[in-house]
Order: structure tokens, then C-alpha cells, then sequence
């Protein structure tokens, strides 16, 4: 009886030690999975923080903008982490032509860019482990425009426009499209009027076109773009003569 006594209580005690055990790699699987998700959720956070950055630049906010908002959500992703310590550090670029991580640039030949580029180290202490990981957010709206027109009848002018517009370099999609042409100094948008017409093509490249007096034979056209990000970008093209 003492030696099955002895026997049930060393079996109890197995169980017990390999129930603890299978605890224990529930418990690892489980932190795990909670850091592979978390770090997931940082990079895409930043992702959108840069995003909503650039956009809120684009149409008329400051260039500090970008640095005031990955400030704010630096602090709070060191707050969220609940194994340990988190640390998350961002640097925007600044070699030309980026400034404070923003380039802009809306010229006359026909290209537009507005991006954003910034560095970011996320660094995460956790029983003992020190992980460090970088990685870069860049975010670039490309708009590329070409122009033509014929001289349809005295002044009247039937103008064509192009345009391709790009996320990251990759086609992307508009939101909204406004089209400008100059006419003694003025920028007037074209309607019915005109016969304006737009096509999407449904891969990044629209086709636009109409009708209007412009004595100049310098033809400017303007366009500008918001991309499904709400990201704005706009340039200006001078129509060639076919």
C-alpha cells in the first residue's frame, strides 16, 4: 500500500509538472504571437501616421506637421507594450530635397511629386532580450502630365491631356481631378462648355479633353490630383503643337 501510495503521488506530481510545462509553452506561444502582432500594428501605425501627415501638408499644413504627429505616436506605442519596455525612435530625412522628412515639388514640366520619408528604430526589452528593428516609411504621390493641341478654327484650340498618377512608383488611383488652362493670365477650368470630357482607364491613367479660345500659342494646362489617400499633388505643362 506505502509503495502504490508512493507511486500516485509521483504520478500526480508528473502531471502536474507537465501540465505546468505545456502551460508554460501556451503562455511563450501566446507572447509570441502578441510581439509578432505588435510590431505589425507599430510599422503599420507608422505607415498611416505618414500618410495622414503628408496629406494634411499637402493641402496647406506645415511641414513640422510630420514630426509633431510621430512624436505623439512614439509616446503612445510606449505606452501600449505590455511585456516589457518599448522604445520607438524616428528620424525624417533632411538631404535635399527632402526637409523636416517632406518634399514637395510642383513644377512646370509636366512632373509633381509630394512625399514623405522618415527612419524609424523600434526597440522592444523583454525578459532580458533586446530587439531592435528598423525600418523605413516612404510615401511618395507622383503625378506625370503631357499635353498636345491642334488649332481647330481662328483662336479656338483643341487641347489633350494625360496624366499617370503613382503611388510609391506603383499606378495608382484618384479621387478627384481638377483641370486648369491659362488664358490671358487667368486659370479657368473647363466645363460643357468646352466639350470637356475625362477618361479613367482604371490603372492610374486618366485622358482628358475639350475645347477653347486661346489666342496664345503657348498653351499652358495645370492639373491638380487628390490621390485615395486624400495626398495632393498638382503640376503644370506647357501643350505641344501637333
Amino acid at each position: 500500500m506505502l509503495l502504490v501510495g508512493v507511486l500516485i503521488i509521483a504520478l500526480l506530481l508528473l502531471s502536474t509538472e507537465v501540465y505546468v510545462y505545456d502551460l508554460g509553452k501556451v503562455i511563450d506561444e501566446a507572447n509570441r504571437n502578441s510581439f509578432g502582432d505588435f510590431v505589425l500594428a507599430v510599422r503599420l501605425g507608422s505607415s498611416h501616421v505618414v500618410v495622414g501627415s503628408l496629406a494634411n501638408v499637402s493641402q496647406g499644413g506645415l511641414n513640422q506637421t510630420l514630426g509633431t504627429n510621430l512624436e505623439e505616436w512614439s509616446a503612445f506605442v510606449g505606452r501600449q507594450y505590455q511585456f516589457g519596455k518599448c522604445i520607438l525612435n524616428f528620424t525624417l530625412r533632411e538631404t535635399s530635397p527632402y526637409a523636416s522628412g517632406i518634399w514637395m515639388s510642383w513644377g512646370t514640366n509636366g512632373t509633381g511629386v509630394s512625399g514623405a520619408y522618415g527612419n524609424f528604430t523600434l526597440k522592444l526589452l523583454d525578459r532580458g532580450v533586446d530587439v531592435n528593428l528598423e525600418y523605413v516609411i516612404n510615401v511618395t504621390a507622383t503625378l506625370l502630365v503631357e499635353s498636345t493641341y491642334r488649332q481647330v478654327q481662328d483662336n479656338n484650340k483643341q487641347v489633350n491631356v494625360t496624366c499617370n498618377l503613382l503611388n510609391e512608383g506603383t499606378p495608382a488611383l484618384a479621387k478627384n481631378i481638377t483641370l486648369y488652362y491659362n488664358n490671358s493670365s487667368s486659370w479657368i477650368v473647363p466645363g460643357p462648355q468646352n466639350n470637356y470630357s475625362l477618361v479613367d482607364y482604371g490603372d492610374g491613367t486618366y485622358f482628358m479633353s475639350f475645347v477653347a479660345e486661346i489666342p496664345s500659342e503657348n498653351v499652358e494646362v495645370s492639373l491638380h490630383v487628390c490621390d485615395r489617400r486624400e495626398i495632393y499633388v498638382q503640376t503644370n505643362v506647357t501643350s505641344t503643337q501637333i
